[in-house]
């Protein structure tokens, strides 16, 4: 029989594992932390910055991905020396751990401010896993030995890659929402074979992750895409149910609070005051087709706000638009609709009349995902403007108020301790008091970090771990 120490050293060892393998309170295992509510642990520092309470700081390659964490392991991914890579960092110091290159043979096209390397990794406590728009899904052990790999055709978009993966009763999920041929797509976490793929042949570009709402003992996958909100079954991807409301291109991941799901959406040409319209084809082919063939080339398009989206128009990259894809283009700014709301669950076919609970049409967030903390939502609009409001009614705590650190938001709000930490592109951090008697803005401290930051925050363990444009930081009190 074995020894009772050693049994006792087992069954620690055994219960610190699958601790891990579950996401505990050390972990931050996919993007915005544990079930992608970007909720954390602990008293993180109110006040840091590049010479203040940084426990360390290290260099790391290109990339917009946020933080993973497992343990004593930070994973992300980046561009370098023309060759994207997953890296793995010690947390205690930042030292590299481990690298592994993609084997990508061409990186894909990105927008001027964008990176190939913006999705954030998943971990399950076995694995690491990336998703690579350049590439498709790569699964590495612990160790950076790479377990699988499943190629995927760069996706038909000239913006980049977005969408994070997540994981879902042992799948691998990942949406691939493009100008032509959209899906959802489950592959088994273990091996990296498809499970099953669900066709979104409706749906254009967007670039929000999949979400996985957890609510009465089960589960279910909602994928926010462009004018519709959908939720699809774990087990087989079949649609459950679908909410009209969303804008033509969804940046914004949802999120879940006290049952109900948070979904928030906004694009140009969405709002009553200023709203995009398109005549009819015939008419607009008859007062700009120059050469009279029946289609239309960029050159055709009168200067203004449709055709900057020519590329999104012409979904099969041809160069010319035909009625059809005018059509479905002029139809999608007629519906599309900017908003935050919340969704009920329980919901079946069309539940647009049927479960919404309450929306906001003003000040919205672009790509900022909202967060839902202690009964309340929290939604940073590009200029810096913070707004708060009741998360089961609706009704406004305080709305666009000034952070005083203007620009674009990208990174998305994540919370502990009573606090709400937001960061500009343009590098600072704002920590905002969530606390619950809070009924207007307080702004506690602003962090200039001096570099841009697209990434989302990690709060763990009393600590922020920070992907700038050029470092990984990790923060806390000394």
């Amino acid at each position: 029989m074995q020894p009772l120490r050693s049994r006792c050293v087992a069954f620690v060892a055994a219960v610190v594992m699958s601790a891990s393998a579950f996401g505990a309170d050390t972990d931050w295992p996919q993007f915005r932390g544990p079930g992608g509510l970007g909720i954390g642990t602990g008293k993180p520092p109110v006040e840091f910055g590049p010479e203040k309470n940084v426990l360390w700081k290290i260099d790391v390659p290109f990339g917009h991905s946020s933080p993973c964490i497992l343990g004593n392991r930070i994973f992300l991914t980046g561009l370098d020396d023309g060759k994207l890579v997953t890296l793995c960092v010690d947390r205690t110091d930042g030292h590299e751990l481990w690298r592994a290159v993609a084997p990508a043979e061409k990186i894909e096209p990105i927008q001027r401010i964008a990176s190939p390397a913006s999705p954030t990794p998943c971990t399950d406590g076995q694995r690491v896993y990336v998703y690579l728009g350049s590439f498709g899904l790569l699964a590495y052990d612990l160790d950076g030995h790479e377990q699988w790999r499943h190629p995927l055709p760069t996706p038909i978009v000239e913006f980049g890659t977005g969408a994070s993966p997540i994981l879902a009763d042992g799948k691998l999920i990942v949406v691939c929402d493009q100008d032509m041929g959209s899906y959802l797509l489950a592959v088994d976490a273990a091996t990296g074979k498809q499970v099953w793929r669900t066709e979104r042949p409706e749906f254009l570009r967007s670039f929000s992750s999949p979400f996985l709402w957890k609510h009465d003992g089960g589960e279910e996958l909602v994928v926010a895409g462009s004018l519709w909100v959908r939720g699809y079954g774990v087990k087989d991807g079949h649609e459950l149910w679908s909410c009209q409301g969303t804008a033509r291109v969804s940046n914004a991941t949802p999120v879940a609070g006290d049952g109900m799901l948070l979904v928030s959406s906004w694009n140009v040409g969405g709002d009553d005051g200023d709203r995009v319209t398109m005549a009819p084809f015939d008419e607009f082919l008859a007062a700009n087709d120059l050469n009279h063939d029946g289609l239309l080339t960029v050159d055709e398009f009168p200067p203004g706000p449709v055709k900057s989206r020519f590329s999104q128009m012409d979904v099969n990259k041809d160069g010319h638009v035909t009625r059809e894809e005018y059509e479905h283009m002029r139809d999608m700014f007629a519906q599309a609709v900017n908003q935050l709301f919340a969704i009920q669950p329980g919901g079946h076919g069309d539940i647009t009349k049927t479960k919404v609970l309450w929306t906001v049409s003003r000040h919205l967030p672009y790509v900022s995902s909202p967060l839902c903390y202690q009964g309340r939502v929290y939604a940073i609009k590009n200029g810096g403007l913070a707004s708060c409001y009741d998360q089961r009614t609706g009704q406004t705590i305080y709305q666009a108020e000034r952070l005083d650190a203007p620009g674009d938001y990208y990174s998305s709000a994540v919370a502990a301790d009573g606090r709400v930490y937001v960061a500009s592109q343009k590098g600072t951090v704002v920590v905002i008091d969530a606390s619950q008697d809070a009924t207007q803005l307080k702004v506690l401290a602003r962090n200039a970090m001096g570099e841009q930051v697209y990434a989302t925050p990690a709060l763990l363990d009393g600590h922020i771990y920070l992907r700038t444009e050029k470092h990984l930081f990790a923060f806390g009190e000394k």
